[in-house]
């Protein structure tokens, strides 16, 4: 499934908060939420429910206070990942523009493969900012919230609120940290009735993400978070009722569960690891390639030798081509952050390797791939 960024994603939605809240948008409005819809607010608060997949909340939530409200579904960017989605709802602009491609990026300027989200080397979680790459420049867009005329507050837990990511990405937004549900419910409330002025409060929850990826999507834990985040959600707006708010939910991605067999280790691949100039990038759905000079059609070939039909083996160049990674002028390292080759992995499988370091751990729940589960969220909206 291929990002819908003409009209029906999250990159869309951004577009279409950015000019309710009086700024320049950056890309076409979300054509299911219009800025009109939303200008005559007096509170926007976007709720970002990290791993909500649309289906699943159906499946499991259906009549629940979330999906009571539901007015449709959008998709995520490509790749369907927190590190390319939340930063395009931070920023405004398509993992092209904004150039961060998923959890694991090659960073040219620190001479290594680094995590941009807790901002550290991979293997040795080493400090990017000891390695001589500051978020300035490893983090070349602005944020959304120093455009905006609004007054703009970022709820978020405690234990990011204070990241190299986060500060850089928050701009003049002010920060409202949190240690448990109940303190999001308390702390979204306090924004939205912190003053009478215009207001865009964005809430992040990223419990059943986490949760996922070590039970997987569907296990008791995770739809226990989910469970317990609804009855939150209509709290939420039970509190914020009379105080002139649209409230808006929804997700940077989907997940899917991938069995031990379909999980890949590149290590099993000793042809393929020869080739490799750097550990592999990008997400264990999506893993990007940098490979030896003028052996790529060699390494292609290979690859698909050994993948079959576990994967589509594509030139990095022929994805940006066909809009994977969306609209705009791209990032100016953007090319370097993608590398030569992408594996795109098809059904639930995908592939990791190993560096120096890492502890060995297998993520049952997985995303930033194209399936429809990954990539379609919901779109929940409620005047109050």
């Amino acid at each position: 499934m291929l990002p819908d960024y003409r009209g029906a994603s999250l990159l869309n939605l951004m577009a279409s908060l950015a000019a309710a809240c009086g700024a320049a948008p950056r890309h076409a409005p979300l054509a299911a939420l219009p800025p009109a819809r939303l200008a005559e607010a007096r509170n926007v608060v976007l709720v970002i429910v990290d791993g909500l997949g649309d289906a699943l909340l159906a499946r499991h939530a259906g009549g629940g206070e979330l999906h009571r409200r539901r007015l449709g579904s959008i998709t995520s960017v490509f790749p369907s990942t927190t590190a390319s989605a939340i930063t395009t709802s931070y920023t405004g602009w398509a993992p092209l523009e904004h150039g961060l491609t998923g959890w694991f990026t090659y960073f040219g300027a620190a001479g290594c493969v680094g995590a941009p989200l807790p901002f550290v080397s991979r293997g040795d979680k080493r400090s990017l900012r000891a390695r001589g790459l500051t978020p300035g420049r490893a983090f070349a867009s602005g944020s959304l919230f120093d455009v905006l005329a609004t007054r703009a507050i970022v709820v978020t837990p405690q234990s990011i609120v204070n990241s190299d990511y986060n500060l850089y990405h928050c701009g003049r937004a002010e920060r409202r940290p949190y240690t448990s549900l109940e303190g999001f419910v308390a702390e979204a409330e306090a924004a939205v009735k912190s003053g009478d002025e215009r207001k865009l409060v964005y809430a992040y929850w990223p419990d059943y993400d986490s949760t996922s990826h070590q039970h997987g999507r569907e296990s008791p834990a995770a739809l226990a978070q989910l469970a317990a985040f609804d009855r939150a959600f209509g709290e939420l707006l039970e509190r914020l009722a009379g105080t002139e708010s649209v409230v808006i939910a929804t997700a940077d991605h989907g997940f899917i569960d991938s069995a031990p067999e379909e999980s890949l280790e590149l290590a099993d691949a000793p042809e393929l690891c020869a080739l490799l100039r750097y550990p592999l990038c990008g997400e264990p759905r999506v893993a990007y390639c940098y490979v030896q000079e003028g052996r790529i059609a060699e390494f292609m070939q290979r690859a698909a030798d050994w993948l079959g039909e576990r994967a589509s083996v594509r030139p990095s160049r022929t994805l940006v081509d066909e809009g994977w990674f969306g609209p705009g002028t791209p990032h100016p390292r953007l090319a370097e952050r993608i590398g030569d080759v992408t594996l795109v992995m098809n059904g639930r499988y995908t592939i990791k390797d190993r560096t120096p370091g890492e502890a060995r751990h297998r993520h049952i729940g997985n995303h930033g791939g194209t399936s429809e589960d990954e990539m379609r969220v919901p779109l929940v909206v409620e005047t109050i």
